[in-house]
């Protein structure tokens, strides 16, 4: 039953072995355990004229797609077989009572050393739409990375019609130099990392690039047929404009949550993200072929990669006909600045709040925090010259802390109330110092350092303002919380005012989500209930923004239930 999902190209490419254990639900659906075996070595491969060494899941670049069904358990065998630490993240994978298998280095376990294996054990519970996988070590990221697709429990329907045909599509970027070396470079020297030199669509960077015509991404559709886009950002550092050149896409889906179905001719999708979109052919053929590009939506003052990234969206013609003398056309993105734009697209997003996916919106709420994002600097060594403001060192925080990560994994430490010496509980819910967030920055950019985290209570409801800074320029901030979907209740522009914009919130059908832009010299506002137990990271998707800091951690202690308590560790979770 389960079997059938699998073809058997995909079958191989995805893993070495897996046989499916059954299981009966209480609903009483047939669940399935689905083994993978993650081999992570090195392999050539080449972009733009250009050779280079990769790490790689199985030699596959991206990595391969894992597929499974809502209800299934997951066991997922890596094997390190490279020099450098390794772990995996299962982005967007809520994680109940299984925060072990959640990935990021030094949180939730320590990394999988050379020749050392784990196995990552969770099981998808309420979740279907697409999800990714990606490492969640340094920037090992760039080429680490692959699909989730969760398909719902066999008998339940999407709530639109079933497409045709499927298709993920992954956004990333090509670095011709190693990208351990750059932001390694970077943060001895206090300035802003080398950008990449392409994008690319499902590892390819199109015909744009220089030498680059035959790695490039073709949709080979059928007329009058719908198609179900999955689209993945797993770029390093760039939020994305996405569109199909004469062809108008429905959003779907995002972060793996059904939205309310809407028309546009352009998606924005910050790292992080997933959107499903339909994509409806045209009813004949129409004697031409079609550009889908990328290219990245801009709000900060650094450099950035000012390039696009195109795949090409070629109809099947009932005759033998030669594509090369078929017209190309061309989308038109909105400008790389586009700030109208992003929040209209942002605002469209609603959750379906219908009897079978319910909006359940906290309405009330136990606790409020207010966090300010933004970047900041810290003091240059002695005897070194740095690179960056005013010869400091860039830095990025959550109120003014910039979070050190530490050496020990800290779900390890709450597990065995081992905290002492490894992190503290004082992180700060409202900035300790207040300043116009948004108008002129004050004097002093430096930030503080430090393993802060925040501790609640098992079901409490959180309320969550994430407000960004000028602080050296205003700027967006993809923010993703481990552990948890929660609900964007608000956003705006300027600083956020407690006593006004509460009044604006949406408690009836806001989109729910595990990432989120923070708009740039604006705020967005979030609820979540906190029912997962566990230690959950919550950080910038711009890697480069992680790298310098912009991070914390919550705690959630365990109920008194046994469903509401973290299981004990596996024994071959990874040491230090």
């Amino acid at each position: 039953m389960g079997a059938s999902l699998f073809t058997k190209s995909s079958f191989l490419g995805a893993c070495l072995f897996s046989f499916f254990t059954f299981c009966l639900l209480l609903d009483p659906a047939l669940c399935i355990t689905r083994h993978y075996k993650f081999h992570i070595k090195l392999k050539n491969v080449t972009r733009l004229c250009h050779t280079k060494s990769l790490v790689t899941v199985n030699g596959k670049f991206p990595g391969p797609r894992i597929t499974a069904r809502e209800g299934d358990q997951l066991l997922i065998k890596v094997v390190n077989h490279v020099q450098n630490n390794i772990s995996l993240h299962w982005h967007g994978i809520r994680q109940l009572q299984s925060g072990w298998a959640d990935g990021p280095a030094y949180i939730t376990q320590c990394p999988i050393q050379t020749a050392q294996t784990y196995v990552y054990n969770y099981t998808i519970i309420g979740q279907r739409g697409t999800l990714w996988w990606h490492a969640h070590v340094s920037w090992l990221r760039s080429t680490l990375y692959g699909p989730i697709i969760i398909l719902p429990k066999i008998g339940v329907p999407y709530p639109f019609a079933k497409p045709y045909k499927e298709v993920p599509i992954i956004f990333g970027e090509w670095f011709n130099a190693d990208t351990e070396a750059i932001i390694n470079q970077a943060l001895q020297t206090g300035g802003g990392p080398n950008v990449s030199e392409a994008y690319t669509i499902n590892g390819l960077p199109g015909p744009l690039y220089n030498c680059s015509a035959k790695d490039t991404f073709k949709l080979k559709v059928k007329p009058g047929k719908t198609y179900m886009l999955r689209l993945i950002n797993a770029a390093l550092n760039d939020e994305l404009f996405f569109s199909i050149a004469n062809h108008t896409l429905t959003v779907v889906e995002v972060d793996a949550v059904y939205v309310k179905p809407f028309e546009t001719e352009t998606v924005l999708i910050t790292p992080g993200q997933t959107t499903n979109v339909l994509l409806k052919t045209k009813p004949n053929f129409p004697n031409a072929t079609f550009f889908m590009t990328a290219r990245p939506y801009v709000t900060g003052l650094g450099t950035f990669d000012n390039s696009t990234v195109a795949g090409i969206l070629q109809y099947e013609a009932s005759l033998s006909l030669s594509i090369k003398h078929l017209p190309l056309f061309k989308p038109a993105l909105p400008p790389l600045n586009d700030t109208a734009y992003a929040t209209n697209f942002t605002n469209k997003l609603r959750s379906l709040a219908s009897a079978n996916f319910p909006a359940n919106v906290p309405q009330k709420v136990d606790k409020q925090f207010f966090f300010t994002v933004g970047l900041g600097t810290n003091p240059c060594p002695q005897n070194q010259t740095c690179q960056g403001p005013n010869g400091t060192m860039f830095a990025a925080s959550v109120n003014n802390v910039s979070f050190e990560m530490p050496t020990t994994a800290l779900l390890q430490s709450h597990f065995f109330s081992q905290s002492q010496g490894v992190y503290t509980s004082d992180f700060p819910v409202i900035p300790i110092i207040r300043f116009n967030y948004t108008g002129n920055p004050p004097n002093n950019t430096m930030v503080s350092n430090g393993t802060k985290v925040v501790v609640l209570n098992f079901n409490t409801s959180v309320e969550l303002i994430m407000q960004d800074t000028s602080i050296l320029g205003a700027e967006s901030h993809p923010l993703h919380l481990h552990g948890f979907n929660f609900y964007v209740v608000g956003q705006g522009f300027g600083n956020f005012d407690r006593n006004k914009d509460p009044a604006k919130f949406n408690l009836v059908d806001p989109v729910e989500r595990n990432t989120v832009g923070v708009p740039s010299g604006g705020w967005v506002a979030i609820r979540f209930l906190a029912d997962n137990p566990g230690v959950w990271f919550m950080h910038c998707h711009l890697e480069v923004h992680t790298s310098w800091g912009l991070k914390m951690a919550w705690v959630v202690l365990d109920g008194k239930l046994p469903n509401q308590k973290l299981l004990p560790p596996p024994a071959d979770l990874p040491k230090c």
